[in-house]
C-alpha cells in the first residue's frame, strides 16, 4: 500500500488513526511528523514505539471538531486511510483536514469502496458507508480539494470481502483467510496492468486548493 502512496508524501506529515503506528513505520523521515488516534491506548503505544524520534510527535485528534494540539498547524501532507469511513459526518471531516493543510498541500485517503460489498464485517468494523469513485471525488471538491489522483486497490480483497460479509455473514475474518491474503499481498503491483480498475478500496489525492 505505501509503495502506492509514496511519491504523495511531503515533509511534514500528519497521518490521521495512526492506530499501533503499522504505517507510521514507514513515515520515520519525515521532516517532521504528527500521529494522531482517538484511543488514549494507542496513543500510549505510539509514544512508547517513537520515543527515540525527536521528530514525531503524537496528539489526540477526534474528527471532525476535536483537532487538539494540532488545531492550526499546517501540513504538507495528511495521510488518512481507512478513518473516513468511520466518522458520521465525512464532509465536516474533509473540511477540517483540509484547514489543516499548507498551501499545495496533499490529503492522502484511503476508503472502503464499493457500496455492494457493505455487509456486517463492515457493520462490524463501524463503518458508515463505503464509497464509490465518481461520488468520493465529487465531495473532495465540494470541500475545497482539487482532485489530483484517483484510483482502485485491492481487487484481490473483493471476493472474499463480499463472501465472508454477505454470504456467511461474518464479524470477523477468519485468520486462515487473513494468511491467505497476506500471501497474495506481491499481486497488488500487477493490478495495474489489468484492462479494468475495480477494487475493494479507494485511493484518491486532494490538493489543497
Amino acid at each position: 500500500m505505501f509503495d502506492r502512496l509514496r511519491r504523495w508524501v511531503g515533509g511534514r506529515v500528519l497521518e490521521i488513526g495512526s492506530g499501533i503506528g503499522n504505517l507510521s513505520a514507514f513515515l520515520l523521515d519525515a521532516e517532521r511528523l504528527v500521529l494522531t488516534d482517538t484511543r488514549e491506548e494507542y496513543l500510549d503505544r505510539l509514544r512508547t514505539r517513537f520515543a527515540k524520534h525527536p521528530n514525531v510527535a503524537v496528539a489526540r485528534l477526534y474528527l471532525p471538531t476535536e483537532l487538539g494540539a494540532v488545531a492550526g498547524q499546517q501540513f504538507d501532507s495528511i495521510i488518512c486511510l481507512n478513518v473516513l469511513e468511520h466518522v458520521d459526518d465525512d464532509m465536516a471531516s474533509l473540511h477540517a483536514m483540509r484547514r489543516l493543510l499548507a498551501p499545495s498541500g496533499r490529503l492522502i485517503l484511503l476508503v472502503p469502496a464499493l457500496p455492494a460489498l457493505y455487509g456486517t464485517i463492515d457493520k462490524a468494523l463501524g463503518h458508515h458507508r463505503r464509497y464509490q469513485r465518481a461520488p468520493l471525488t465529487s465531495l473532495l471538491q465540494a470541500t475545497g480539494f482539487k482532485v489530483a489522483h484517483v484510483e482502485y486497490f485491492n481487487l484481490a480483497g473483493v471476493p472474499g470481502w463480499w463472501f465472508a460479509g454477505r454470504v456467511l455473514r461474518r464479524q470477523t475474518i477468519p485468520a486462515a483467510s487473513l494468511k491467505l491474503y497476506d500471501a497474495l499481498v506481491p499481486l497488488f503491483r500487477l493490478e495495474r496492468l489489468l484492462p479494468w480498475r475495480l477494487g475493494q478500496s479507494l485511493i484518491a489525492i486532494g490538493e489543497a486548493a
